[in-house]
C-alpha cells in the first residue's frame, strides 16, 4: 500500500499543471454534490448536452450526430442537428456557428462533469468561429430548422490526445438589437493524437430480463399446454422488439457478459409450442377454453431462442444465470429475511436458475453473481445475497463512492469481506444508458460522453490500465442498447478500451485506495418501491397451501413445479417498475391456489331430514381437479352425541378426477328434533390436518319409532295400576258398611237454598275433594260398577 501511495503522490506531482485552480474549483463542486447528482439521476446523465432554454437564451440547439465519433489529424467532422425557437419572438437571421475549444484537452473527469453541467453560453466554451457557419431563415416561435456544419479538425486547433468540448451556438436577434448568442449545445469530441495509453479492461453487463408472464396453471389436457398472463412478450421477440434488438446488437460485440433471467428462457421455450393466453381479469381462474385464447408468438419464440444460442456460443462471452425469476434481494433483505422458508426459496431459485439456463442455452452459466436492484447495496442486502450463494455482487458506484481526493478511477473489483467481491459499475458510465434514449440526439450525447469519460480514464495513468464495469438498467431499452453498442465499438476502435468479461474484471487485484466499505443504510428513494413485509409474508404463506395440496394429489409434480416458480416470480425485481402488475400477479396466484384447494370439498348443505331412530346420513365430496386425490378422510361430528350418535364417523376418501361421491354414515337418534353436525375433510399421515372449510348442517330427526312405543306402554301400565287401586278401595268401603253415593242425584236441601251448609263448612266433609284426581276417578268407577250390577 505504501508503494502505491508513493507512486500516486509522484504522479500527482508530475500532473500539477492539470490540478491548479480548475481542479480546486472541481473539488468544491464535488463537495457540493453536483457530480453526485448527475450520477444518481440516469435521466440527467448529461444535462448540459441537451439543455432546456432559459428566458434570455430561447434557442434550443440539439446535436443529433457527429460523422466521426473520434477526431484525428486532418479529419473533418460533420455536425448535424436541429434548432428550435422556444421563445415568444421571431429569430431574425439566426446563424449556427462552431466554437473553437480551449487549447488543451480535459484532463480530469471533474472537468467533463463541469462542462456537462453548463446550460447557457460561457467563455469557458471557447470562441465562436466565423467559419464554418450556416445562416438560416427567420424562425417563428415554436418552429424548428435543421443544420449541418462541416468542421475541419484543424480549425479547432486541437493537437494533444484527449477529450475536447465541441460546442455549437446560435447567433441572432429577437428585435432591433445586435446579433448575440441565443442558445448553445455541447458535446464531447475525443481527439486521437500521437499519445497512447494502455487500454482499460471493460466489462459490460448485457441484461435479458422481462416481467414474469408464465402463469402457474396449465390447460387441463394431456400436453399440459402452458398459459401466459398476456402475450406482450411475443412482440419483443421479433422485429424491433426490445429483446430481439438486444440479441442482435449484442451479437456485434465481443467480451459481453450476458445476465439472463432463466424464467424468461422457460417462458420463451414454452412459447415455442402451442400455448394459451389468459383473457383479462381471469388470472385467478383455472385455465379453460373459455377464459384463454391461443398465443401468437410461437415462430418468433423459436427463432429468438435459436439466435440467442448461436450468439452465446461465441468465444470470449460469459453467461450469468440470475436466480430464477430474479427475486428482489434488497426487498427480501429489508422486509422478508426472517420469514420461514425464505432462505431455502432463494437457494432453490439460484440452483433452478443455473439448471434452466444451461439446459435452455447449452452453455455454461455462472450462478454465483448477485445483482441487487439498480446495483444498490447495503449490509443486509449483501448478507442475503451471500446466503443465497452470491460470491460476486454487481454494485452501482453510488453505493461505494470513492473519495474526492482520489484523482484516478480505481479498479472495479472491491473485496468487501465474507468472501464476497463487489464489482462496482462506474456510476457515470452506467447512468448514460439507464434512460430510454429514444431520440438521435440523446443517443449521440450518450455515445460522445462515454467516449470522453473512457478516454480520460485511460490517460489518468496511461501505464496502468484498470478494470471497468458498465452496469446499465435491467430493462435496457433497444435505443439505449444501440447507444451502448456504438459507444463500446467507438472506444474499442480508438484503442483505449479492451472488452472483457465480468470474471476477468472481478479477478483483478482490488485497489487499496478504493472504497470497499458497504453502507449500513439503503437509499430512501429506492426503499419506497420495495415489496412490503405483508406482500412477502403472503407470498411465503402460499407454501403452506401448496404443501397441503401436495399431500392429497396423486400427481403432485404437475402442481409443485409451477407453484414453486410462481412463488419466486411473485418476488421478482421486475415488479419495482410495475407495482400494479406485480400486485395483480400475486393476487392471481393466491386465487388460483385457493381455487385448486377448494376444488376438493364437501358441498354446502343446510338441513338434512333423518326419519327414524336408525337411519343413514348421506354426505357428498366433490373432486373438481383434473387428477385423482387420496390421503384424505371424511370425518362427521355430532354436536350432541347423546341425542344423535354417528357410527363409524371417519371414512377414507379416494376419488378419481372430476367426480363426486356420496359417503354413508349410519346414525342412531334418541329423540326427535334438530342436531348440529359438522363434516370436515382431513389429510392423513403423521402431519394430519383439516383440509378445506368445515361444513356445518342441521340434522332434523322427524320420527323416532321406539320412543312412541315407550309412551303407549307406559300409559297402559298406569291404567292397570289405577284399576287395581280402585278395586281395593271399593272392597274396603263395602267391608265398612258404606253405601255408594250416586253422583248424579240432586243435592239435598231447599231448591232455592244454598247447596252448602254453614258458611265455610263443606256439605260433606268426608267426601273426597274434587281436587284429588284419584278420588274422582274412584267415584266414577264405583258408579259404573253399581250400574253393571243393577242391570
Amino acid at each position: 500500500m505504501d508503494e502505491r501511495t508513493g507512486r500516486n503522490a509522484a504522479v500527482a506531482a508530475r500532473r500539477g499543471r492539470w490540478t491548479g485552480r480548475l481542479a480546486r474549483g472541481a473539488a468544491a463542486l464535488l463537495a457540493g454534490g453536483l457530480v453526485g447528482a448527475l450520477c444518481a439521476a440516469p435521466a440527467a446523465a448529461a444535462p448540459g448536452l441537451l439543455p432546456a432554454a432559459a428566458a434570455e437564451y430561447p434557442a434550443v440547439v440539439r446535436i443529433d450526430a457527429l460523422s466521426k465519433q473520434v477526431a484525428s489529424e486532418n479529419s473533418t467532422v460533420v455536425v448535424t442537428g436541429t434548432l428550435t425557437n422556444s421563445g415568444t419572438s421571431k429569430f431574425k437571421a439566426p446563424t449556427v456557428k462552431v466554437r473553437q475549444p480551449q487549447a488543451r484537452p480535459m484532463k480530469t473527469r471533474s472537468e467533463i462533469a463541469m462542462a456537462a453541467s453548463r446550460t447557457t453560453p460561457s467563455t469557458l466554451d471557447g470562441i465562436s468561429l466565423d467559419s464554418p457557419a450556416q445562416g438560416l431563415q427567420d424562425l417563428e416561435p415554436g418552429k424548428s430548422e435543421d443544420f449541418s456544419l462541416s468542421v475541419p479538425v484543424s480549425a479547432l486547433k486541437v493537437g494533444e490526445t484527449g477529450t475536447y468540448e465541441l460546442a455549437v451556438d446560435v447567433w441572432g436577434s429577437t428585435g432591433d438589437e445586435k446579433a448575440h448568442p441565443l442558445g448553445i449545445a455541447r458535446t464531447f469530441l475525443p481527439y486521437q493524437g500521437k499519445e497512447s495509453a494502455q487500454p482499460s479492461q471493460l466489462a459490460v453487463v448485457w441484461p435479458l430480463t422481462h416481467a414474469p408472464v408464465l402463469a402457474a396453471q396449465t390447460m387441463a389436457d394431456a400436453d399440459q399446454t402452458p398459459v401466459l398472463r398476456d402475450d406482450t412478450l411475443a412482440a419483443e421477440l421479433t422485429g424491433d422488439g426490445r429483446l430481439n434488438r438486444l440479441v442482435d446488437l449484442g451479437s456485434g460485440l465481443t467480451g459481453l457478459t450476458w445476465a439472463i433471467d432463466p424464467d424468461l428462457l422457460d417462458t420463451v421455450y414454452a412459447m415455442t409450442k402451442p400455448y394459451r393466453v389468459q383473457r383479462p381479469g381471469t388470472s385467478g381462474e383455472s385455465a379453460s377454453e373459455e377464459n384463454t385464447v391461443p398465443g401468437t408468438g410461437r415462430d418468433a419464440a423459436a427463432a429468438w431462442l435459436a439466435k440467442l444460442r448461436t450468439v452465446l456460443a461465441k468465444p470470449n462471452t460469459q453467461v450469468l444465470s440470475l436466480p430464477y425469476a430474479d427475486p428482489d434481494l434488497a426487498s427480501i433483505a429489508h422486509n422478508g429475511a426472517g420469514l420461514a422458508g425464505m432462505d431455502t426459496a432463494l437457494r432453490k431459485a439460484v440452483t433452478a436458475g443455473q439448471i434452466t439456463a444451461e439446459a435452455r442455452l447449452s452453455v455454461d452459466a455462472a450462478s454465483d453473481v448477485a445483482w441487487p436492484y439498480q446495483g444498490l447495496l447495503d449490509q443486509r442486502t449483501a448478507a442475503v445475497a451471500g446466503a443465497a450463494g452470491g460470491r460476486v455482487l454487481l454494485v452501482d458506484g453510488r453505493s461505494l463512492p470513492d473519495s474526492d481526493k482520489l484523482y484516478y478511477t480505481p479498479n472495479a473489483a472491491r473485496s468487501i469481506g465474507n468472501g464476497q467481491t463487489a464489482v462496482v459499475g462506474d456510476s457515470v458510465l452506467s447512468s448514460l444508458f439507464q434512460s430510454d434514449l429514444g431520440s438521435a440526439g440523446d443517443r449521440a450525447s450518450a455515445v460522445q460522453h462515454f467516449l470522453a469519460e473512457t478516454l480520460t480514464i485511460a490517460f489518468q495513468e496511461p501505464e496502468h490500465p484498470r478494470g471497468l464495469l458498465v452496469l446499465p438498467s435491467r430493462s435496457l431499452t433497444g435505443d439505449a442498447a444501440q447507444a451502448l453498442h456504438d459507444a463500446v465499438l467507438g472506444a474499442v476502435g480508438g484503442g483505449w478500451v479492451a472488452p472483457t468479461v465480468l470474471q476477468k474484471v472481478a479477478e483483478q487485484k482490488p485497489d487499496p485506495a478504493a472504497n470497499a466499505s458497504v453502507p449500513q443504510s439503503y437509499p430512501d428513494e429506492a426503499a419506497g418501491s420495495e415489496l412490503t413485509a405483508g406482500e412477502l409474508t403472503a407470498t411465503m404463506q402460499l407454501q403452506d397451501g401448496v404443501d397441503q395440496l401436495m399431500m392429497i394429489l396423486t400427481e403432485p409434480e404437475r402442481v409443485r413445479g409451477p407453484f414453486s416458480a410462481a412463488m419466486v416470480r411473485a418476488m421478482s425485481t421486475e415488479w419495482r417498475e410495475q407495482p400494479k402488475v406485480g400486485t395483480e400477479f400475486r393476487n392471481g396466484v393466491r386465487s388460483y391456489l385457493d381455487n385448486l384447494k377448494s376444488a376438493v370439498r364437501v358441498p354446502k348443505k343446510t338441513v338434512v331430514t333423518l326419519p327414524g331412530d336408525n337411519a343413514t346420513l348421506l354426505v357428498s365430496v366433490r373432486n373438481g381437479l383434473t387428477q385423482s386425490v387420496g390421503n384424505l378422510e371424511l370425518k362427521i361430528t355430532s354436536a350432541q352425541p347423546n341425542r344423535l350418535r354417528v357410527d363409524y364417523p371417519i371414512q377414507p376418501v379416494v376419488m378419481d378426477a372430476g367426480t363426486s361421491r356420496t359417503f354413508r354414515f349410519p346414525a342412531e337418534a334418541q329423540v326427535n328434533g334438530p342436531v348440529q353436525v359438522t363434516a370436515q375433510l382431513w389429510t392423513t399421515g403423521p402431519d394430519a390436518r383439516p383440509y378445506g372449510e368445515a361444513v356445518e348442517f342441521t340434522v332434523d330427526v322427524t320420527s323416532v319409532a321406539s320412543g312412541v312405543t315407550y309412551v303407549i306402554a307406559g300409559g297402559t301400565v298406569l291404567m292397570v295400576l289405577a284399576g287395581v287401586r280402585f278395586y281395593l278401595q271399593r272392597k274396603k268401603r263395602r267391608a265398612a258398611g258404606e253405601v255408594d253415593e250416586d253422583p248424579d242425584r240432586p243435592a239435598e236441601g231447599p231448591a232455592d237454598g244454598p247447596a252448602d251448609g254453614p258458611a265455610g263448612a263443606p256439605r260433606d266433609a268426608g267426601r273426597p275433594s274434587d281436587a284429588d284426581p284419584s278420588s274422582a276417578a274412584g267415584d266414577t268407577d264405583r258408579v259404573a260398577g253399581d250400574e253393571k250390577v243393577d242391570h
